[in-house]
Parts: C-alpha cells; structure tokens; sequence
C-alpha cells in the first residue's frame, strides 16, 4: 500500500492470519497462521512483498508473536 493508501495489495488470505512483522530488509513479512477446527494449532509463515514466495517457518511446536532479531556467530 502506498503511503496515501491507494494500491492496497493482501499478501495472503487464509482463515486467521494476524501478527505481521516486517523483516530488517522491508522485504518480507512474518505473522502467525491458526487452522480451523479443533486440531488446528498456531504456527509461523513468511511471506516476501510480492505475495508469492509464502512458507512456513519450520519450528516445533505451537508458535506466536513472531519477532526478528539479529543471526548470532
């Protein structure tokens, strides 16, 4: 979306996606994903700004609140 709020453009459509974080780079964005039903279980995705490249990040377990932070050596 531009700054004047015109050329708004979803990134994804799934049933609860909410959370979004920017990356340093501006270039792709990280938010929490839930399922429907009673099995469905919290996880995190990314997504780079053309809406194309959507993955999720491999974690164990249930996960929220996505944040990034600087790689450690």
């Amino acid at each position: 979306m531009r700054t004047d709020g015109s050329e708004e453009r979803l990134l994804t459509a799934s049933f609860l996606d909410e959370g979004p974080t920017w990356s340093p780079n501006g270039r792709v964005v990280m938010f929490t994903r839930e399922t429907q039903g009673a099995g469905g279980a919290p996880a995190l995705y990314s997504v780079d700004i053309s809406g194309r490249n959507l993955k999720r990040v491999p974690i164990q377990g249930a996960a929220s609140d996505p944040a990034w932070s600087p790689l450690l050596k």
